[in-house]
């Protein structure tokens, strides 16, 4: 028997109504905040991820499903959602016409890592992307869209905050953070001494237990933030707490790719092992123009959905739409054209075969339908219906010219 590839998991049945919740929820809400659903290609050119990532992240170093393809041109399936976006900003020209444009996407992405529970190789992400808005109100209206997402799906989280400075605070923090490593270097991972050479400031992301320890005494950018840096983050806060969103700062957190800068966060879950992170993001103001485009201030974040399957709340059951079915045999022809003509407005669940009403009452129940819609022999003679409201267990003959 072939089986799926590990790491790389069918989405069926329950699981399958939580995604699609999830989805249906979360686009609604980014349509109320004024953003526009966009679609980008699974597999772009290496290049991409490696300019806009960085070399020093995880994905690029260690993660990504790259290839060289019949054309001989080097390519990957895509391992995050932005740098896709940012890539289509540009090409369409979007950065030269000026403006603010806002972007949502959802779909699949690929990461090389060791799969485990809620981490998986082809996972889905729900994104959203801003261009054009320099103000820190952007940052707050975007950590304020994820907060409005968990909590209609009924999620409990923390927001960890902190910001990540600009071109002007981040040079002399970068050298005294590399001086603290250099300090401790016969202490931490080799991964930490790698990116001393890369960049330095992703130690601070290190998953080792070890290194973690260590860098709770490191320089704190937070302590370093050039006045522009200090002053929006201090807005940004005053907006939260003006909006009842609680946030704790974390001052190692920097995320795990090389683009971000000034405001980075996380929400955070307690109920779901060690790796707590279930939605993130920041401002990236220079990724445009890194990726050849015209300087373009940008902020956005990204939700792992598998990660939040378990968490998800669903709403009561609702019973919808028409179960239709044939007691007899000669009932059948005339069952579906009443079906075809109910689902120009209705969901209706058909039954090709005759069964006795208990059958298709059971059947009915199952499907989730509100009406169980009936016709037999008795029923053909009258050109009548029989119909039972299951959800309010009420039953009634209706002729079939005013079905």
């Amino acid at each position: 028997m072939i089986k799926s590839l590990r790491g790389m998991n069918d989405i069926m049945s329950e699981d399958y109504q939580r995604f699609t919740h999830f989805i249906e929820t979360a686009t609604s809400i980014a349509k109320r905040y004024g953003y526009h659903f966009i679609e980008t290609p699974l597999l772009e050119e290496t290049a991409l991820f490696k300019r806009s990532v960085g070399d020093s992240s995880d994905i690029v170093s260690k993660e990504m499903y790259q290839f060289i393809d019949k054309g001989d041109n080097d390519v990957c399936l895509r391992p995050e959602g932005t740098a896709g976006v940012v890539r289509a900003f540009v090409q369409k020209k979007l950065d030269k016409a000026g403006g603010i444009h806002r972007f949502f996407y959802h779909g699949p992405m690929f990461r090389y890592e060791r799969p485990q529970k809620g981490r998986l190789r082809e996972f889905h992400q729900f994104g959203v992307e801003s261009f054009g808005v320099e103000s820190v109100y952007e940052d707050a209206s975007i950590i304020m869209m994820v907060s409005d997402i968990l909590n209609a799906l009924g999620i409990g989280y923390r927001l960890q905050l902190n910001s990540l400075g600009c071109s002007e605070c981040m040079p002399p923090y970068r050298q005294n953070l590399v001086n603290f490593v250099k300090s401790v270097k016969d202490r931490v991972c080799e991964d930490c001494i790698r990116r001393l050479e890369t960049n330095p400031i992703r130690v601070l992301d290190c998953k080792n237990p070890t290194c973690q320890t260590i860098y709770r005494d490191a320089p704190k950018l937070i302590s370093s933030l050039c006045k522009n840096c200090d002053d929006d983050f201090t807005t940004l806060k005053k907006i939260l707490k003006d909006n009842d969103i609680n946030y704790e700062i974390d001052t190692n957190l920097v995320r795990g790719l090389d683009y971000y800068s000034k405001t980075a966060f996380e929400f955070v879950s307690d109920n779901i092992g060690s790796q707590s992170a279930i939605a993130g993001g920041g401002r990236y103001d220079r990724l445009v123009e890194f990726l050849d485009g015209k300087a373009t201030p940008a902020v956005g974040f990204a939700i792992g959905i598998e990660r939040l399957l378990e968490l998800i709340e669903m709403p009561q059951n609702q019973r919808e739409g028409y179960y239709m079915g044939a007691l007899d045999e000669e009932a059948i022809d005339l069952v579906v054209k009443l079906t075809q003509s109910k689902r120009k407005t209705h969901k209706v669940t058909l039954d090709y075969k005759a069964k006795n009403l208990q059958k298709h009452l059971k059947a009915a129940d199952k499907a989730d339908a509100k009406f169980c819609c009936v016709i037999g022999s008795n029923e053909l003679n009258n050109d009548t219906i029989w119909v039972k409201n299951l959800q309010e267990k009420t039953e009634e003959i209706i002729k079939i010219e005013d079905f």
